[in-house]
């Protein structure tokens, strides 16, 4: 059943880097406001140490993570085994958003391959580290990562993109102002 960790162990981190998809969950402090879960994948998850990890993020519909952890740092990192031995790993922390050419961005962007619409780097330092069963998560078998997300990047070029960004990820779907939102001119 459920463990709690001081940090990431060697055995965590091979689980970690086993998972094909992990989930990001973030939420304002406002309770009327909008909790957000979302589904990553790409290959691009990072294990940075025992209690620091980050993940590349990619241009997206929107970018509420960069919203909730620039207001409150607050942010929850689920990966569930699919395949294999039944488990889940929480990690619990406080997130900040690295923006492309930002300071550290060179340090953390050598961990990742740069992808077509890269938007920013999500640092997660680590609080808490807990596993569960995972006795309910249904087994799935992996067929590939999708390529839709990067060839719509591609096709938009880095000019389309900055609009789209424009457009879609300078605030929350509540209105708060995200990182890049804050960065933009």
């Amino acid at each position: 059943m459920g463990k709690t960790y001081d940090g990431i162990t060697e055995e965590l981190r091979g689980f970690i880097e086993e998972q094909r998809m992990f989930f990001v969950a973030s939420a304002p402090l406002d309770g009327g406001g909008h909790v957000n879960v979302s589904p990553k994948g790409l290959d691009a998850f990072r294990v940075l140490g025992d209690k620091r990890v980050a993940y590349l993020d990619l241009t997206g519909s929107g970018n509420e993570t960069s919203a909730h952890v620039e207001e409150n740092g607050r942010i929850t990192l689920m990966f569930c085994a699919f395949e294999a031995s039944p488990k889940i790993l929480r990690l619990y922390g406080r997130g900040r958003t690295v923006l492309v050419g930002a300071d550290g961005w060179d340090q953390l962007a050598s961990h990742f391959e740069m992808r077509p619409g890269v938007r920013q780097i999500i640092v997660v330092d680590v609080e808490r580290v807990q596993t569960s069963c995972g006795f309910g998560v249904p087994l799935y078998e992996f067929q590939g990562h999708r390529d839709m997300l990067p060839a719509w990047a591609e096709k938009k070029g880095s000019e389309g993109i900055e609009r789209y960004q424009r457009e879609k990820n300078v605030a929350s779907i509540d209105g708060m102002p995200t990182t890049l939102g804050k960065a933009l001119p």
